[in-house]
């Protein structure tokens, strides 16, 4: 779909973007609308494949974009992506903190190892982002904004989700600190959190090798807890552009949920 090039309807029209975790699923569906609302946008992904052909993609269809490969948990890493994004594009005003992942185990199987892991990509790389982020996009006199990944897993427990409840709850909360943080210095930078409830992408697929289930069964057992069926990576896409739009510019510290009524329930 060809990029909106009109300035005065197209939502991220003159704003740069960086979007972690983003050569597939949610992310991959972020970026590619950001860049069709008018964002430079940056890939940024571990697979230097997808994430380079996700860029090539949005550039032959008019947009403007380019892959940079990046680690969330190297802080090295995100100082040499928010460098190369500012030389590339003179600026940086929305962050998607996006990359994440799962392992379905509840606290007794959960070994010290996969505490680590989890904790490491979720919040910790959430942290480095935000941090990163905060610093360059400050005194550039814009308004900008970050938009931290959560999910209702960090919101309501799981029992087979232990590591992964910790890390996505630490990310709400961290996510309403900066925020104030943010509005108590004047800086014109708004933090918020989105959270999804099942959507499928690769990672939920995945989530049934985990469990011993088929694909199949594991996604009819999902589709059943959401009142409005399984959501799709669009649906939480456009939640996250209404949030890097000027449109939410008196929106900060706040929980989104994309989650088709699950945790109504």
């Amino acid at each position: 779909m060809t990029p909106n090039k009109n300035p005065i309807t197209c939502r991220l029209g003159n704003k740069v973007a960086i979007v972690t975790g983003s050569a597939e699923g949610i992310g991959e569906a972020t970026a590619r609308l950001f860049a069709r609302e008018g964002a430079k946008t940056v890939v940024a992904d571990l697979n230097r494949e997808k994430g380079q052909d996700l860029a090539n993609e949005i550039t032959a269809g008019d947009g403007e974009a380019i892959f940079i490969h990046h680690d969330v948990t190297a802080e090295a890493s995100w100082q040499s992506l928010i460098k190369e994004t500012i030389n590339r594009f003179g600026k940086l005003n929305i962050l998607v903190n996006n990359a994440g992942i799962i392992k379905i185990l509840d606290i007794e199987n959960t070994s010290l190892a996969d505490w680590h892991k989890i904790m490491e990509v979720n919040a910790t790389g959430v942290y480095l982002g935000t941090k990163l982020a905060i610093l360059a996009m400050k005194a550039n006199g814009e308004l900008c904004s970050i938009i931290n990944r959560s999910s209702v897993a960090g919101q309501i427990g799981d029992k087979n989700m232990f590591a992964y409840c910790a890390s996505k709850g630490a990310v709400t909360l961290l996510t309403k600190s900066a925020a104030l943080s943010c509005a108590d210095k004047g800086y014109r930078i708004r933090v918020n959190s989105v959270h999804p409830a099942y959507v499928s992408t690769s990672m939920t697929r995945s989530e049934a090798a985990q469990v011993g289930i088929s694909e199949q069964e594991y996604m009819q057992e999902a589709i059943v807890a959401h009142p409005l069926g399984l959501g799709e990576p669009i649906d939480v896409a456009y939640l996250d552009l209404f949030l890097a739009s000027d449109e939410s510019k008196w929106i900060t510290a706040g929980e989104f949920n994309a989650d088709g009524g699950f945790t109504a329930q």
